[in-house]
């Protein structure tokens, strides 16, 4: 099976050895998307407002792939504090308002920036 790195400059480039997206056997595995602004390398104040931009980050590597936020089939989250869960989900179910995907959430030690969340997907193209 081929895989195919999938690029945008609408999302953070990576900072590390890995792509912001691969696209493989029909499906599309979306990083853990940090809520990095891509145009000015900036986290927001605040977990609403990180929140929606990792998911934005999240659906301009779909979007670069030729899928959507309703093809995801699988979602990971990460919170620096399980406190913000009801905050994250309110944010959450504006980009996944039908039909939302399984997902696993998890309050971790530390994310990278200082973020307040991370969010990696699995869609299908």
């Amino acid at each position: 099976m081929e895989k195919e790195v999938i690029a945008t400059p609408k999302a953070p480039a990576a900072i590390g050895p890995y792509s912001q997206g691969i696209a493989a056997g029909g499906l599309i595995f979306v990083s853990g998307q940090l809520p990095v602004n891509p145009a000015t390398g900036e986290i927001p104040e605040g977990i609403e407002a990180q929140a929606r931009q990792s998911l934005e980050n999240v659906k301009a590597i779909l979007e670069q792939a030729g899928s959507c936020c309703c093809k995801v089939v699988k979602t990971t989250c990460f919170l620096a504090d399980i406190a913000d869960f009801a905050v994250f989900n309110k944010v959450y179910a504006e980009y996944f308002p039908k039909d939302a995907p399984a997902r696993s959430c998890f309050q971790v030690g530390a994310i990278p920036k200082g973020a307040k969340l991370e969010v990696e997907a699995i869609a299908v193209r």
